[in-house]
């Protein structure tokens, strides 16, 4: 017992220290973000009018990219439509820049992170205010889906980030015992984003992330509809930069159209894509010129299936969060309801009896639950899609209300619309719609609800609810999809370990995660003498040139004494081997001794 006192004491002092440095606060500098622009109203000529106006049908794409609120169509300034050559310089510049921070350490870029995390903690409101002018969302939902899931990347990759771009050892297998098998991660090169409107904050610093604490650069165009939160945002992403002493030019921010998104995909080193179905069909023929790696995150019509044995008034408000996900956009939110029979009248009632109780507005105007549409003319689309279901049978349960929209609104609010009676022969129950329409269905069964789930051409995620976890873990099993979540909504992209992505026409690849991270490298492969120089690969005699007559003899018998069914079957051929090797090596002996002719 008088050996093991001086271990236990060395461990309980270990573990001690370990636990006072976690109380001892990193040194964080703070860093200054001009804001000053895009707080203040700024003076406008004639030609800028303070109230945007659209024009119907199909945007012209022109040399600027036109910026307003949704909310409130304020125009908000412009940005250059940037033209291929251009793009090819960013890249170039980007791609210079990049050979440099390849050989950055990773306390350096830990560093990075944790700046980038002090301010996005100190400036919310800012973040959230400057992301609901662009995109026409609440605060509130901006939090959701801007701040807390970027919070969540940062941290993971400051936990975990540098053990996962470690070099990884494997088994070597039968035949290479006495070697060393290993994975390496190096970067890529510069690793190129297209990313939506929806979430114009995480949309940029989820990839951004990844690229540059991988050892990459980063490229990212934004979208026409989110240009301006786009651009202020990069300012935060130079600051940190700078602090941290990167080199000019490792994260670029492009702004356009398509001609400037075709231009990225050709000059970078991997593509990452957000966006509908039909353009990651364009990217990806696109890609294919140079060959380059491709993620696609696309379209989703997640199911949100409700058993009979659920906590409904939990289980209810949890589904009107996720049908209204960012503002009422619908982007990672859930589009189709299944909802056991059994408890489907209570559950529609209840789900009316909030939405109801929504009111839609400009959403730093007042005290409202929902914002704008972010698109030109897409609420005529939701208008129509219901429309659709109610030509075929299905009826409006409840909406909810506008608040004083004022007479300056153009058509870029929609209510919250719940719709029963609903089956799959109608469009919101096959078409992303991206709007706040929560169409539900009534099931009988779990099979019948796994087939249901499984009818569509999108397979993003999906949610489970039963008071059964196992029975819900059995249905969510069954669904062809590529994120699911038990008895909660969306929680698994909270998981920043877990990776995100789809099948079918929500896309492939993944981003998030181990698998994120590692999609941002050249994955090598490296095998190494395990005892260098003592045991070297020597060819064996039999098969080296020229090959011997047994030669095949020899290598049936090696197949057999590594691969062998049972343990007696590789003794045995080893028996073999070995007989063969002596009787060869007797054999060779008696070639060279010399004949005495006395």
């Amino acid at each position: 017992m008088a050996f093991w006192w001086p271990l236990l004491v060395l461990a309980a002092a270990y573990a001690l220290c370990r636990v006072l440095l976690l109380l001892i606060p990193p040194t964080v500098p703070s860093m200054e973000v001009d804001a000053s622009d895009v707080l203040e109203e700024v003076n406008q000529n004639k030609e800028d009018s303070f109230i945007y106006i659209p024009r119907k049908g199909k945007a012209a794409q022109t040399d600027k990219v036109r910026c307003y609120e949704p909310a409130t169509m304020k125009y908000l300034g412009y940005f250059p439509a940037l033209t291929p050559d251009e793009v090819r310089e960013h890249v170039a510049q980007a791609s210079k820049a990049q050979k440099i921070w390849s050989k950055s350490s990773f306390k350096q870029r830990r560093q990075f992170l944790r700046i980038l995390l002090k301010y996005i903690l100190e400036h919310q409101d800012l973040i959230c205010e400057i992301s609901s002018r662009d995109t026409g969302k609440t605060m509130v939902d901006a939090s959701l889906g801007e701040i807390m899931t970027t919070c969540e990347k940062i941290t993971w990759l400051l936990d975990e980030g540098e053990k996962w771009l470690k070099p990884e050892y494997r088994a070597c297998g039968r035949s290479m015992l006495h070697k060393r098998a290993k994975v390496e991660f190096y970067p890529l090169g510069v690793i190129g984003a297209i990313v939506s409107w929806n979430y114009p904050f995480h949309n940029v610093f989820n990839p951004m992330l990844a690229a540059v604490f991988s050892g990459n650069a980063a490229v990212i165009k934004v979208s026409e509809h989110a240009s301006w939160s786009g651009c202020f945002y990069y300012r935060i992403i130079q600051a940190a930069l700078l602090a941290v002493g990167a080199p000019d030019n490792l994260v670029h921010i492009i702004t356009g159209f398509g001609e400037t998104g075709q231009a990225l995909v050709s000059s970078v080193d991997k593509i990452i894509f957000v966006g509908s179905p039909g353009v990651g069909r364009m990217i990806m023929q696109k890609a294919s010129e140079t060959l380059i790696p491709v993620t696609l995150e696309l379209g989703g019509k997640d199911a949100f299936i409700v058993c009979e044995d659920v906590d409904l008034p939990n289980v209810v408000q949890v589904a009107v969060r996720a049908a209204l996900q960012s503002s009422g956009q619908n982007c990672a939110g859930a589009e189709r309801f299944y909802v056991h029979k059994d408890i489907y009248p209570t559950f529609v009632s209840r789900v009316v009896k909030i939405i109801k109780s929504i009111s839609v507005g400009p959403p730093l105007s007042g005290r409202y639950d929902m914002g704008a549409i972010c698109m030109i003319e897409h609420s005529e689309r939701l208008q129509n899609l219901v429309n659709d279901a109610l030509d075929k049978g299905a009826e409006i349960a409840g909406r909810g209300s506008f608040g004083n929209l004022g007479e300056d609104a153009v058509d870029q609010f929609f209510p919250p619309t719940v719709l029963v009676n609903v089956d799959h022969t109608m469009k919101i129950m096959q078409e992303e719609a991206f709007g706040p329409i929560l169409p539900i269905m009534k099931f009988s069964s779990d099979e019948e609800v796994i087939q249901l789930a499984n009818d569509s051409k999108y397979g993003l995620g999906c949610a489970v609810f039963s008071g059964d976890q196992k029975r819900a873990i059995k249905i969510a099993s069954q669904l062809h999809c590529g994120v699911a979540a038990i008895n909660d909504f969306a929680s698994s992209y909270m998981c920043q370990s877990l990776p995100f992505g789809g099948v079918k026409d929500s896309g492939f690849g993944r981003f998030a995660g181990v698998e994120g991270l590692r999609a941002c490298c050249l994955v090598k492969a490296v095998v190494e003498d395990r005892w260098w120089p003592y045991v070297k690969t020597m060819i064996p005699k039999p098969i080296q040139y020229p090959v011997s007559e047994n030669g095949f003899a020899f290598q049936q018998l090696l197949v057999e004494t590594l691969y062998g069914i049972s343990v007696w079957d590789r003794l045995r051929s080893l028996v073999n081997l070995l007989k063969m090797i002596s009787e060869q090596k007797a054999t060779a002996t008696r070639k060279k001794k010399p004949i005495n002719r006395d």
